[in-house]
């Protein structure tokens, strides 16, 4: 798919063998540039499963998908991750709990880590960037606020390059608090975002 929309990916640092990823989110095209730099599964919101062409996509990943009207949900997932990361994959959590235009991120929302820290899971920050010659990354590639899938879509396929950079932070352990352990992901993936401004 990347090479079909004219996509190319370069990693910086190393991906991890196995654990949770803790990257910022820019759009729908972060599912397909992380899962072509390594295997992983991705947590999303319940609404992406009925998308039209990502949601085919993310089904084809193994998506796992939690309800954010239930905030339980999240703990009904635990068994799931833990079948992840016994296969030796890596599990996608985007932690700023929604997408952006790519100028700043988003605190992290320390909710969906209570299952890392209750079961000491090693977690890794990851920052991504996009770039492109011939068109505007916050407006054709970034896919946010209140934008309309198929108007984005069909502007994405008209820049003929986009240049994706995944930035790999230090593996970690979780700690023993989800509040803290946002926070310094949080600032682990600006640290990420200034090595590659």
């Amino acid at each position: 798919m990347l090479k079909a929309v004219g996509f190319e990916a370069t990693v910086v640092g190393t991906p991890p063998a196995g654990g949770f990823i803790a990257p910022n989110h820019l759009g729908y095209m972060d599912i397909v540039v992380l899962a072509s730099v390594s295997p992983q599964v991705f947590l999303s919101k319940l609404e992406v499963n009925s998308w039209p062409v990502v949601g085919a996509y993310c089904r084809m990943a193994g998506t796992l998908y939690i309800d954010r009207q239930r905030r339980s949900d999240v703990a009904t997932k635990e068994a799931s991750f833990a079948e992840v990361l016994a296969a030796g994959l890596n599990m996608t959590f985007f932690l700023e709990g929604t997408s952006t235009d790519g100028r700043a991120v988003l605190p992290f929302r320390a909710s969906l880590l209570q299952p890392v820290v209750s079961n000491s899971w090693p977690i890794t920050p990851a920052y991504l960037k996009y770039e492109c010659e011939d068109g505007d990354v916050t407006r054709d590639i970034c896919w946010w606020g209140d934008m309309g899938f198929g108007s984005h879509i069909f502007r994405m396929f008209k820049v003929k390059h986009v240049k994706a950079t995944v930035v790999f932070g230090k593996q970690r352990q979780p700690g023993g608090d989800r509040k803290s352990l946002a926070n310094e992901l949080y600032q682990d993936v600006l640290r990420l975002s200034e090595s590659v401004a």
